[in-house]
């Protein structure tokens, strides 16, 4: 199964409100979500990049947090799926030189770059975008908004030390998962 069947399953499955078969036939037929790269240069950065980190922040999420008698499919298909729906015809390839190490000469080499048609920020682009066609909970609208959390200088020191990224995972776990306020 090709990751554009297995997302369009999986929404399909859990994602039963009105509008969503309309959003799914416009990320299908209006944009390059199913193709798109998930960055220009990190994370997913390939065509069909995007689709295939939304499925692995769905099986993540859904695989570490969900609970069947307290949590929603639907909410989480929905939050994992579309947080990233901002990147759909956000990346325009081209290419970019690239000094060949062993050669030392200069090589053209496939690339991304940013070509953002409404700049309109991450999080609350991927929320404007969703609810032209669906309504999203307040919930799931925060989740998505907030997804990527702080800077890029966050972001820095998350690539560069890992466990910054284990003790921010491990402290947003315990203070608003395992701790009652008050406590």
């Amino acid at each position: 199964m090709t990751d554009r069947e297995e997302f369009l399953e999986i929404f399909r499955t859990h994602v039963t409100r009105p509008g969503s078969e309309k959003l799914l036939d416009w990320m299908d037929s209006k944009t390059d979500f199913f193709s798109a790269p998930a960055s220009t240069r990190f994370h997913g950065a390939c065509d069909g990049g995007l689709c295939a980190h939304s499925l692995n922040v769905y099986r993540v999420l859904h695989g570490t947090f969900f609970t069947p008698d307290k949590d929603s499919e639907e909410t989480f298909a929905i939050c994992a799926l579309l947080h990233d729906l901002c990147k759909a015809n956000f990346y325009k390839k081209g290419t970019r030189n690239v000094k060949n190490e062993a050669t030392g000469q200069w090589e053209k080499v496939p690339s991304y770059s940013v070509e953002d048609m409404f700049p309109y920020g991450h999080g609350e682009k991927s929320v404007f975008l969703i609810e032209r066609f669906m309504k999203l909970k307040v919930e799931e609208a925060v989740a998505i908004r907030w997804h990527r959390g702080g800077s890029f200088a966050l972001s820095g020191a998350f690539e560069k030390y890992p466990l910054a990224v284990k003790l921010h995972i491990a402290d947003l776990e315990a203070t608003y998962l395992l701790e009652q306020r008050g406590e």
